[in-house]
């Protein structure tokens, strides 16, 4: 039986998103070569709408924390781990954003590399985001 939504596991995981996001695309990690794959200027950049942006990036994380908690939680009926959290969601990536991602990366004709930027970052986050989500089971 399902103990119940969890606001604060599910706040907490998608906030994580944001973090780990800051890094992956920030210039320590795959920002600049990110950029140049996508082909954005750093004008186009600084001229965007950021609050829009993130405020709708937060909200798009909150959905993915949410469904992923309700995953996760009938996932750790099996056995429950931080660890296990993180890797079942890791699953879960691979199986459905990892293959939408390709699919729609060969038809746009992107570059391979943009593809390991992108889906890396979707994996680690998921992989985080269930570790949150398992620790607090």
């Amino acid at each position: 039986m399902l103990s119940g939504f969890n606001i604060w596991e599910v706040l907490v995981a998608a906030v994580s998103g944001f973090g780990i996001g800051a890094l992956w695309y920030g210039p320590p990690l795959f920002g600049k070569r990110w950029q140049a794959l996508v082909g954005l200027s750093d004008e186009e950049i600084q001229s965007a709408n950021m609050p829009l942006i993130f405020g709708l990036a937060f909200l798009l994380n909150l959905i993915v924390a949410t469904v992923l908690s309700l995953f996760v939680e009938v996932f750790m009926m099996i056995g429950s781990s931080a660890l296990l959290g993180g890797l079942f969601s890791a699953l879960l990536c691979f199986a459905f954003v990892a293959t939408t991602f390709g699919i729609n990366y060969l038809f746009a004709r992107r570059p391979l590399k943009l593809y390991f930027i992108d889906v890396g970052y979707m994996m680690v986050m998921f992989f985080v985001m269930g570790v949150i989500i398992g620790a607090w089971y």
